[in-house]
């Protein structure tokens, strides 16, 4: 690919999962292959064998074309800008940024636009000072990649961005499950926090938005729908294969929420009649048959109401049990189930089971949660069951 290769720009659209309509578009540099193929033109800004100033000159053009285009569309939707973080440092006069400059000559109005910063790196002292000018414009601004490293957290604390594009390989990765799942969770629900938008982009098949749905992602961008194409796109033709997955979502998690209560009811029932057998001294060897392990217990012991361990660990695997006093004196009041139950026995309520977050047990290695029941005035239960992940 040549530098002199005529560049011109493509829209991929970008849908709210809640609309299903297009509600903006990601503009994408495109050129012809020696086919006549429109092939993306990344690799072009990519290379390191063409001088920084040519490749930023050649982006211009293409922004500039891109934004006379939108200058037509009488769509409410917005366009997303790629400008490399990087490029920002060579900047020498912030008072006359290039894309504000052919905002104002072609009379768009800038809060429909949105300024992607893409992962490099930059001064982000400079980057902030740029990012605060364009948001005095009214432009917002988008963080591309997040999750790809720390630097990019780093860009998101000192930039508070209205959007948060979840890294695309991060993504593919998390759909198929592990830590990388989580990850993303984590990062939709910081995200969140922040007040920012979140897009999943690459977004290519059902499972894919699915998950999205799942992470609680508002915005989808990905061959699903549409790649990046020459002419912008009817706003709602997506509505009905958008309402078509939600449908499916729902369907789907419906079904799972029903046997996460089913479930619970059956664990919760475990844990009361557990706490009638505990008002009196017990024996662990007539418990063997309340089938513990179909139940996915782990385990269960006694603290007091200052959160001290008071009993032995109480461990059944393999139909026995077995005692482990070795955590015997630890001390659980910082965690939030111990203290939530304190809470409600103060207000007058013994009889209500607390449950904790998802976590990954020591000692098993097992994905699984923490029950709480008030026994008495001195003792809290907790019982700790293997759990499916959300």
């Amino acid at each position: 690919m040549q530098a002199n290769s005529v560049l011109f720009p493509c829209f991929q659209p970008i849908v709210s999962v809640a609309s299903g309509w297009i509600v903006g578009y990601e503009v994408l540099a495109r050129q012809y292959d020696d086919r006549q193929n429109i092939v993306s033109a990344g690799q072009l800004f990519s290379s390191t064998d063409l001088p920084a100033e040519q490749l930023r000159e050649v982006d211009r053009q293409v922004r500039w074309q891109a934004l006379q285009k939108f200058a037509n569309l009488h769509d409410h939707c917005y366009l997303t800008l790629n400008i490399s973080a990087a490029w920002i440092d060579y900047v020498t006069d912030i008072r006359r940024l290039p894309t504000l400059e052919m905002l104002k000559q072609l009379d768009i109005d800038k809060s429909r636009i949105i300024i992607e910063i893409t992962e490099a790196k930059a001064d982000i002292d400079k980057l902030k000072e740029v990012v605060n000018i364009y948001r005095r414009e009214g432009l917002r601004v988008a963080i591309d990649d997040f999750g790809s490293g720390f630097s990019q957290l780093e860009r998101v604390i000192a930039l508070n961005p209205d959007i948060i594009k979840i890294d695309m390989r991060l993504f593919k990765m998390a759909v198929k499950g592990g830590v990388a799942r989580d990850v993303v969770h984590l990062l939709t629900r910081f995200g969140k926090r922040l007040g920012s938008q979140v897009v999943c982009e690459g977004v290519q098949t059902d499972d894919e938005f699915m998950f999205g749905l799942n992470s609680g992602a508002q915005f989808m961008q990905g061959f699903l729908f549409a790649g990046a194409e020459m002419e912008f796109i009817e706003a709602d033709k997506f509505q009905r294969h958008i309402a078509s997955l939600r449908k499916k979502f729902l369907n789907r998690k419906l079904q799972e929420e029903l046997l996460k209560i089913d479930k619970t009811r059956t664990v919760t029932d475990l844990l009361y009649k557990l706490k009638a057998v505990l008002q009196d001294d017990f024996n662990l060897n007539a418990l063997v048959s309340w089938d513990f392990e179909g139940y996915g217990v782990l385990r269960f012991y006694l603290c007091n109401s200052e959160g001290e361990q008071i009993s032995p660990d109480f461990n059944f695997s393999d139909g026995q049990w077995f005692n482990d006093p070795s955590k015997i004196g630890f001390n659980w009041s910082w965690r939030p189930y111990f203290y939530q139950i304190i809470a409600l026995e103060s207000r007058g309520d013994c009889d209500q089971v607390i449950t904790s977050d998802h976590y990954k047990d020591f000692d098993s290695g097992l994905l699984c949660k923490t029950l709480s029941l008030t026994l008495d005035a001195n003792r809290i239960l907790m019982v700790d069951i293997k759990s499916d992940r959300d």
